[in-house]
């Protein structure tokens, strides 16, 4: 299944979640680099014999540590969201809304790693297995999925797309054109969450501010239907664009 996805920008992104399975023989295969990485740097700087009462030793030890304790952010940051078993598998990771995980990110679903797998038995298989994008727990965190490399498709939005903006759609409001994708973003998510009833003043004031931001004299649609209709003109504009 590949979730549609339509950023900010009216760029549609189709992307398919790598399966459990995948992301299960990724793991291994980067399990089996890590295994092989502590074989090699064992048998290379004598760690067998390690001392505590040597400074040499405790040094070599951090060297030898440190990549298998901080692998997967590093490799995924350097990497374009993938470990070698990521590149194996052909999968990678991503923002939810398909864009490239912030650094943030990819350390908060590998601090969380512990909670998936160790600490709680794996419960962060059942989570990739019973969650839309099949997300473990700490992509549910980080805002991140596993998606198939070949499964990634990019597209911009036509009118098309929009059944209140088609091709014969006429705006009311040129001054939408000069909206801001924030500000459309505040009238958007307004109009998702606000009840008429319970958030009636919000509304009234955010149409009045905006009205006088953009100059916009006419009162002639209620503050709700305004703030439709200056977002179906907004997506218009934006859209003739792309």
């Amino acid at each position: 299944m590949k979730p549609n996805i339509i950023t900010g920008q009216y760029v549609q992104i189709s992307q398919t979640p790598a399966s459990v399975w995948a992301r299960i023989a990724g793991r291994l295969i980067d399990q089996i680099v890590l295994f092989t990485y502590t074989f090699m740097m064992i048998y290379l700087t004598d760690l067998a014999d390690w001392s505590p009462e040597t400074q040499t030793d405790w040094l070599m030890l951090f060297v030898a540590i440190l990549p298998i304790t901080f692998y997967t952010p590093a490799m995924e940051m350097m990497n374009n969201g993938r470990t070698i078993g990521k590149m194996a598998m052909r999968c990678r990771v991503v923002m939810a809304d398909g864009s490239s995980p912030s650094i943030g990110a990819l350390l908060m679903r590998w601090v969380m790693m512990p909670f998936d797998l160790y600490l709680t038995g794996g419960l962060g298989i059942f989570f990739i297995v019973f969650t839309k994008n099949q997300q473990r727990i700490g992509d549910l965190a980080a805002g991140t999925m596993v998606i198939k490399e070949g499964g990634y498709e990019q597209f911009s939005v036509s009118l098309d797309e929009f059944t209140h903006v088609s091709r014969n759609y006429t705006p009311h409001y040129p001054q939408a054109a000069l909206l801001t994708q924030g500000q459309a973003d505040v009238i958007e998510r307004v109009i998702r969450t606000s009840s008429l009833e319970r958030d009636g003043e919000r509304i009234a004031a955010l149409a009045t501010k905006i009205r006088q931001t953009l100059d916009i004299q006419s009162n002639e649609r209620s503050d709700i239907g305004f703030l439709y209709t200056l977002l179906h003109d907004y997506q218009y504009y934006l859209l003739e664009v792309v």
